[in-house]
């Protein structure tokens, strides 16, 4: 693998002249809005003036592709490159993190003296250096993970504190920005504001909702719908705030969804999905075709829709383009402006083959099938056995694998040596938690992060508050049934300055349970303790010291395990917290 290593004063040699002011960039993404979810794609319920009204102002993509799932979609829109390049495959469990190493679209806009913000969902790592922050960001008000579970006066966090709001979110995230612009009006800034609506939880003020209740809809479409209506709604404040300001004509707004809607496995939830076949999760054109809309800056050109097949690795070199930001030597992207598509100068876009691979069978063990697509013009090749048409059957509904064998092996052979050469980047080693940067200290391990065997459950709030069990567990959730010395999680550290660091738990442990012996294993290097009593009501936790160790500087791995089981549960685990002290 190569690495690309830059600072922020070596970017700013490769800008260009600063002959006039940059463009802004208004970057919305909205989170799992599928492709049928906007009245201006013939939603028979929903509507969505605001983004009607952007759309007969922009040139739509019809063909834009994203990754089937949230986080690999990010990690696209930030460096232009395929995820897998980027160490980015899936949405927890560490597939999230993207490399401390790669350069985004914050960093390259920050050394041409752009301010750089994110509001919302960051979902590309959680813990020190793989933050917004550290990849370029000047302020981040939101949260890191895949979602946060209180949408009404949600807990955020702003640049690494505590950052309470008020209100609905979507409309607390967009009464940032609107700040955040207000703030920097005189100078070029980007604003990616990556809105949670509307992923679950579906949680959404009563008067968005209660007109689609009204039309028979079920509860959970009725709240989608809802969550979008009032996230058209906050985009139109933007877009009405850059009018105001006289800036519209001085910003490139982007507009899209990270991945195709998701309505589960009842039927009674099945949304109008614009005949698209199947849904989040899956590489068919439900889960990867998503709604894409670009309002260039200055002279407006004629609304128009856009055939050519583009994707997520397209935003960053589009961006680049329009604001005169020169892409570094050596930095590899994948995608292209789309700029030379924006002007209808077909000409000038070389057409090319886009490659995509999801699936959750093969986290674990990596393998090009299930999960890979090559989109290639009309037609598109999924896992090495189906063939569609995407002009003639848009919802997949016929394979063409029996009547064109050699356009099926010929695009297997391409996507084969695509997946090979992508393999090769990066490997799928799963990048370490690192502690002992003085940017953040202490650093706060998740459950879902580790690796657990034995008895050990994932436990954690799920749509309409309710809880539930995770296989292998989704940020947010917590680690119980911990009945017995053979259960045990672990997880990768890498430990960047030798001290002593003092280990904390956050847990709950009711007193007929405590007095079990809990045994900390950092590669070999151990102690043990009694875990206290900590009786806490439901959603509540406590703080508990465990012990402090001396750990050399390097990658090990830290393991619990009960040396010995007092009670029924040795405790229910939230969080570790490891700092240090010297």
């Amino acid at each position: 693998m190569i690495r690309v290593l830059i600072c922020v004063s070596a970017l700013a040699a490769f800008a260009y002249p600063h002959e006039a002011r940059r463009p802004n960039v208004l970057l919305i993404v909205a989170d799992d809005q599928g492709y049928g979810d906007l009245s201006l794609h013939g939603n028979p319920h929903l509507q969505t003036p605001n983004l009607d009204r952007l759309a007969g102002q922009s040139v739509e993509f019809k063909n834009f592709y994203t990754s089937p799932v949230c986080a690999p979609t990010r990690a696209a829109l930030m460096t232009g490159r395929y995820p897998q390049r980027t160490g980015v495959r899936s949405v927890t469990n560490g597939y999230e993190t993207m490399a401390a190493d790669e350069v985004t679209m914050a960093e390259l806009l920050k050394s041409a003296g752009y301010r750089t913000a994110i509001f919302g969902k960051w979902h590309l790592g959680e813990t020190y250096p793989y933050l917004p922050g550290p990849q370029g960001f000047d302020e981040f008000i939101g949260f890191r993970t895949g979602h946060t579970d209180n949408y009404f006066d949600a807990r955020l966090e702003h640049n690494g504190k505590p950052y309470p709001t008020k209100g609905y979110i979507t409309d607390a995230l967009t009464d940032d920005a609107i700040r955040f612009i207000d703030r920097n009006r005189a100078r070029p800034f980007l604003s990616y504001i990556a809105y949670n609506a509307p992923h679950t939880p579906l949680q959404c003020p009563e008067k968005y909702v209660a007109p689609y209740r009204a039309m028979g809809l079920s509860d959970k479409t009725a709240l989608v719908y809802g969550m979008i209506a009032n996230l058209d709604e906050n985009i139109g404040r933007l877009l009405a705030h850059l009018d105001e300001l006289k800036l519209a004509d001085k910003t490139l707004v982007i507009f899209m969804s990270d991945n195709g809607m998701i309505w589960g496995r009842d039927e009674k939830d099945r949304r109008f999905n614009n005949g698209l076949r199947d849904q989040k999760f899956t590489v068919y054109e439900g889960g990867v075709r998503v709604p894409f809309l670009l309002r260039p800056p200055q002279a407006k050109p004629q609304a128009h829709v856009v055939e050519s097949v583009t994707a997520h690795i397209d935003v960053l070199p589009t961006t680049l383009d329009y604001c005169r930001v020169k892409k570094p030597a050596g930095l590899r992207l994948d995608g292209a402006s789309l700029r030379p598509l924006v002007e209808d100068r077909p000409k000038d876009w070389a057409a090319r083959r886009l490659f995509l691979n999801y699936s959750l069978q093969t986290l674990e063990k990596p393998a090009p099938y299930p999960g890979g697509v090559v989109i290639d013009g009309n037609y598109k090749m999924v896992n090495g056995q189906e063939l569609y048409n995407l002009r003639t059957d848009p919802g997949e509904a016929k394979n063409l694998a029996d009547a064109e064998p050699v356009r099926l092996a010929e695009l297997d052979r391409a996507y084969r040596q695509w997946w090979t050469e992508i393999t090769a980047a990066r490997g799928f080693g799963l990048l370490p938690i690192q502690i002992g940067h003085k940017g953040e200290n202490p650093v706060v391990i998740p459950m879902h992060l580790g690796r657990a065997t034995g008895g050990i459950k994932f436990q954690g709030i799920r749509d309409f508050g309710r809880l539930g069990y995770h296989p292998v567990g989704v940020d947010g959730d917590w680690v119980t049934n911990w009945t017995s010395t053979r259960d045990q999680i672990r997880w990768e550290l890498d430990v960047t300055r030798a001290g002593r660091y003092e280990a904390n738990a956050v847990l709950r442990c009711a007193a007929a349970d405590s007095g079990s012996t809990l045994r900390l294993d950092f590669g070999g290097v151990a102690f043990e303790t009694l875990v206290q009593p900590a009786d806490a009501p439901p959603g509540q936790w406590r703080e508990q010291t465990l012990g402090v160790i001396d750990l050399k500087a390097g990658r090990t791995q830290l393991q619990l395990q009960a040396a010995e089981v007092k009670g029924k549960n040795v405790m229910e685990l939230f969080q570790l917290r490891l700092k240090r002290v010297e």
